[in-house]
């Protein structure tokens, strides 16, 4: 997505199994990598080119074009409420907000956050200008000296809480 920041590298995050067929972004991490419990997001993922996971996008893009108000995430967590991951045989990897982060659920350790998705926000305006704080924040952390104990921690996503009222 457009409105996700990239702090690091995020491949280095990644799992290398190679049965891994698609490797998500999360609202919220629940502590299992595996739980189809995981409120997804569309801002970061990974995905394997096989059989699986063509069929999985087909399937996605065919929905996708016949859901009329509905954006693209909700009708991949649709799907995936609805079983496709069992009924393709994917094997899928919910990632921890820890690295992949996002204004739902900050990580608490700038030390290993890769990503920061501007997610859990209603307008372009609150998530650019969430974004540019995130952005001052992460240059402030970037700025310290290596053994440095000063402690940095994300500024609350005000534009963005309250967007929604």
């Amino acid at each position: 997505d457009t409105d996700v920041m990239w702090l690091r590298n995020p491949f280095e995050k990644l799992s290398k199994n190679e049965t891994e067929d698609l490797q998500i972004s999360t609202d919220s991490y629940l502590g299992d990598p595996w739980s189809e419990k995981h409120e997804i997001n569309t801002g970061f993922f990974f995905v394997r080119s096989n059989n699986k996971t063509i069929s999985l996008f087909e399937t996605w893009y065919g929905k996708k074009d016949n859901s009329t108000g509905k954006k693209e995430q909700d009708v991949l967590l649709d799907l995936i409420r609805s079983g496709i991951i069992g009924q393709l045989g994917l094997k899928v990897r919910f990632l921890d907000t820890l690295y992949f982060s996002g204004f739902c659920q900050d990580s608490k350790n700038l030390r290993v956050v890769t990503t920061v998705h501007a997610n859990c926000c209603r307008s372009i305006i609150a998530k650019v200008a969430d974004l540019k704080e995130t952005l001052h924040v992460w240059k402030q952390f970037r700025s310290l000296e290596v053994n440095s104990t000063t402690t940095i921690q994300w500024t609350r996503h005000d534009w963005c809480l309250n967007s929604w009222h």
